[in-house]
């Protein structure tokens, strides 16, 4: 059994990067392996947005990224690019002085660092935009 770390740098809509690790992520559990994180760095912390409303006839991603969440999928979104990007949990709109914050559930916010650790651990590292 391997062990993949996922980093994913596009937006959840506008390109196909999110889609792709997303699937990718499915298919590396339907294979008997273990996804250890899925990291959403620059514009790929969007994925993390609980405010995504997609059209009808569009992917719904983030009951996707639960339910990979829900499978045990460590997902972590760059709280440095999530401020810059205003996806921010509710502690970090507190200490900015936001009225509400806008974290999906299945996310928790984190450093570089945390991505650096869970690299070191796995057996692969795939990129994704």
């Amino acid at each position: 059994m391997s062990q993949f770390v996922i980093f994913v740098n596009g937006p959840a809509y506008g390109s196909q990067h999110a889609h792709s690790a997303l699937r990718f992520a499915e298919a590396v559990l339907a294979g008997g392996h273990q996804v250890r994180q899925v990291f959403f760095y620059q514009e790929g912390v969007h994925n993390a947005s609980r405010l995504l409303c997609p059209a009808s006839d569009e992917l719904a991603i983030a009951p996707r990224w639960q339910a990979l969440h829900d499978q045990g999928v460590e997902l972590v979104s760059c709280v440095s690019a999530g401020l810059r990007r205003g996806i921010v949990d509710v502690e970090a709109a507190e200490d900015s002085d936001l009225d509400s914050a806008n974290l999906a559930p299945a996310f928790v916010l984190g450093g570089l660092g945390e991505y650096v650790t869970a690299s070191s651990d796995a057996d692969r590292t795939v990129q994704f935009g």
